[in-house]
């Protein structure tokens, strides 16, 4: 095992303006009332997607003056540095270590646009050496928590002492398409939030009790889904593509990709103690679980974190992650693994053993 890249330490942040599903819902209400031939419809969508609330870059009245793309992305790149620097620190004092030891650190997003980009801003304003070797990665949406571990792996797993940081920042809310009433874009009001995530790997010399190794990942592509999950850019900024499809895709691939990747690693489904999905929505999630056939209360921290937060996109899994760390519940030698989809169409699967 000591030959495989560790996790040492995660942590999550999140804004400190929440607002509940039912304020939301009243906002869209509002919003729509003259362009949405259905309310009806529109407050179904919100409730179906079982969300209680989200947290806000900014507070909920803010968000009316923001008219263009400019002004939307310049305070993506405010909140999104307050934010991830949040994180990161909280990730480093749970991996016990100073900000000048971080050797590497992989940032991403799909909800704002910057250069010099958020990672670079948080250099200085963080304390990290003048010398830390950047990634940022842009575009991979909800499938970037998995990817982006799994290239944190890649990045260590040749320095035995290194260090690398995971950051995501996602803030859907300022994404918004005010204009756009389709049902596309209901649905995404109802489902997305804002929020950041940090995890902390470690080279095949780190480790850390109770934290697990990276036995190994797997990406996976999808020939013909580009127009499955994404954006089209528009002059008022992302527009969502999020088709109807995605819970088929989820249900025609992921057992086989799972099972063949379990497999050369001499693993079965039913040797993994702990599945760790991104928080999709519910579609996706039952999906999973009926694909997989997992047992009743498998991915209950997914189901919990949607409630809670939303889907946080790159973000969502490494809060699913972070919280079964918290729990204490892994024992030496459980089996994980985590995987998350996103646009492409993609899967990404990370193995993790204790």
């Amino acid at each position: 095992m000591a030959s495989f890249p560790a996790l040492l330490g995660t942590a999550r942040a999140l804004p400190r303006h929440f607002v509940d599903q039912e304020t939301l819902l009243a906002a869209f209400r509002k919003l729509w009332a003259n362009e949405h031939f259905n309310l009806e419809r529109l407050e179904q969508l919100h409730r179906s997607v079982r969300v209680g609330g989200r947290h806000l870059a900014l507070p909920i009245e803010q968000y009316e003056g923001l008219e263009s793309f400019a002004a939307r992305n310049a305070v993506w790149i405010t909140a999104a540095v307050d934010i991830g620097e949040s994180a990161l620190r909280a990730a480093l004092d749970a991996a016990g270590l100073r900000a000048d030891e971080l050797d590497q650190i992989a940032f991403v997003t799909v909800t704002g646009i910057a250069t010099p980009s958020v990672d670079a801003r948080l250099v200085e304003r963080a304390g990290l050496r003048r010398d830390v070797k950047r990634v940022p990665i842009f575009g991979l949406g909800c499938v970037a928590g998995a990817a982006g571990l799994a290239r944190c792996a890649d990045l260590v797993r040749g320095f035995e002492n290194g260090t690398c940081a995971l950051l995501s920042v996602e803030l859907c809310s300022l994404t918004l398409q005010r204009e756009d009433v389709s049902v596309a874009n209901i649905i995404a009001s109802g489902l997305f939030g804002d929020g950041a995530a940090c995890v902390i790997v470690g080279g095949p010399k780190r480790s850390r009790p109770g934290f697990p190794r990276i036995v190994a990942t797997r990406s996976v592509f999808y020939p013909g889904t580009e127009r499955v999950m994404g954006w089209d850019v528009v002059d008022s900024g992302f527009k969502v593509v999020l088709s109807a499809a995605v819970p088929a895709v989820v249900r025609e691939h992921i057992a086989g990709d799972v099972d063949a990747f379990l497999g050369d690693h001499g693993l079965r489904r039913a040797d993994v103690k702990h599945f760790i999905a991104h928080t999709g929505g519910p579609k996706v999630l039952e999906a999973f679980e009926e694909s997989l056939q997992l047992p009743a209360g498998a991915l209950r921290r997914s189901w919990e974190s949607l409630r809670r937060v939303g889907n946080l996109s790159s973000a969502s899994v490494l809060f699913v992650l972070d919280e079964l760390l918290r729990s204490g519940e892994p024992r030496e030698g459980d089996v994980g693994l985590l995987l998350a989809m996103g646009p492409g169409f993609c899967s990404e699967l990370v193995l993790l053993r204790w």
